[in-house]
C-alpha cells in the first residue's frame, strides 16, 4: 500500500498514548471544519505551534447528513503543512469505497458511524490498511449498538450534537451514554479511547471528562478564542 507524504508524520500509536509522547489525562483535537477557510494557512500554523494532539476532519456526503464538506484532496493539502495526527470522521452513508482514499492522503484514524452501511466490512478494511479505527454513535442511538463492534475498534466516539453542522449546543442527555460506554470499555478491559464531539467548551469538557471521556473534539469554541494555544492548555488540564 502506498502512503504518500508520511515520512514526517507521527505514528497513530501516539494518539493512543503508546509512544514516548507526553501522556495526558485527555487528548484535544481541533475540528478544522469550524475554522475560517479564507485563513486556513494561518490556522494550520497556529495549530502546528500549539500543544494540540490531533486535527479532526468532518467528511460529509449530503446524504447521511444534510450538508456537504470536503473530500480527500483537502486532507491531502493540509497534510503537506502539518505533521499532527489526522482523525478523519466519515459522516457518509457508505464509507467502504472511500476508506483507502483517505488512508492514502494521510489519515491516521478513521471513524465511521454505526448507523451507516457496511460497518463491519469498513472497520476490517481500516484495520487492514494499518490505521486506527473508530465507531461513532449519533445522539439518538443506544450505546448498546456498539457492543458487537468493540473488538474491531480503537476509538468510540459519541456525538453530543446532531451531526452535520458546527456551532450547535451540547446535549446534556448524552452524558449518561458516555458514562455507560466508559463502563462497558472498562468491564471488557478494552484499550479503547472514548471520544466526544459536539458543543465542547470548558464547561462541557469537564462534564464529559468526569464520566470517562479522554478524547475531545473542539470546533467553534476553539476557533472563537483569541489565543488558541492557551485554550488548548486549559482544556488539557481540566
Amino acid at each position: 500500500m502506498i502512503r504518500i507524504l508520511r515520512k514526517h508524520v507521527p505514528c497513530s500509536k501516539e494518539f493512543l498514548g503508546k509512544s514516548k509522547m507526553k501522556r495526558r489525562k485527555v487528548l484535544i483535537g481541533a475540528s478544522i471544519l469550524s475554522t475560517d477557510f479564507m485563513d486556513i494557512k494561518n490556522t494550520i500554523k497556529k495549530i502546528n505551534e500549539s500543544d494540540l494532539d490531533f486535527i479532526h476532519f468532518d467528511i460529509m456526503d449530503g446524504v447521511f447528513v444534510p450538508n456537504i464538506s470536503y473530500g480527500p484532496h483537502f486532507v491531502e493539502c493540509v497534510r503537506k503543512h502539518s505533521s499532527k495526527i489526522f482523525d478523519v470522521h466519515l459522516m457518509i452513508k457508505n464509507p467502504l469505497p472511500y476508506i483507502k482514499n483517505f488512508v492514502d492522503v494521510g489519515a491516521d484514524i478513521i471513524t465511521i458511524h454505526c448507523e451507516s452501511d457496511n460497518v463491519l466490512k469498513s472497520l476490517k478494511l481500516i484495520k487492514k490498511l494499518n490505521v486506527k479505527s473508530g465507531i461513532v454513535l449519533n445522539p439518538k442511538t443506544s450505546f448498546k449498538k456498539i457492543k458487537k463492534y468493540l473488538p474491531f475498534v480503537d476509538v468510540v466516539m459519541v456525538m453530543t450534537v446532531e451531526p452535520g453542522f458546527g456551532g450547535q449546543k451540547f446535549m446534556d442527555n448524552q452524558i449518561t451514554k458516555i458514562e455507560k460506554i466508559s463502563s462497558l470499555i472498562s468491564e471488557q478491559n478494552k484499550k479503547i479511547l472514548l471520544e466526544v464531539d459536539g458543543g465542547i467548551n470548558f464547561d462541557t469538557a469537564k462534564k464529559v471528562i468526569d464520566v470517562g471521556a479522554n478524547v475531545l473534539v473542539v470546533g467553534s469554541f476553539l476557533f472563537s478564542q483569541k489565543n488558541i494555544k492557551d485554550t488548548i492548555k486549559t482544556l488539557h488540564i481540566l
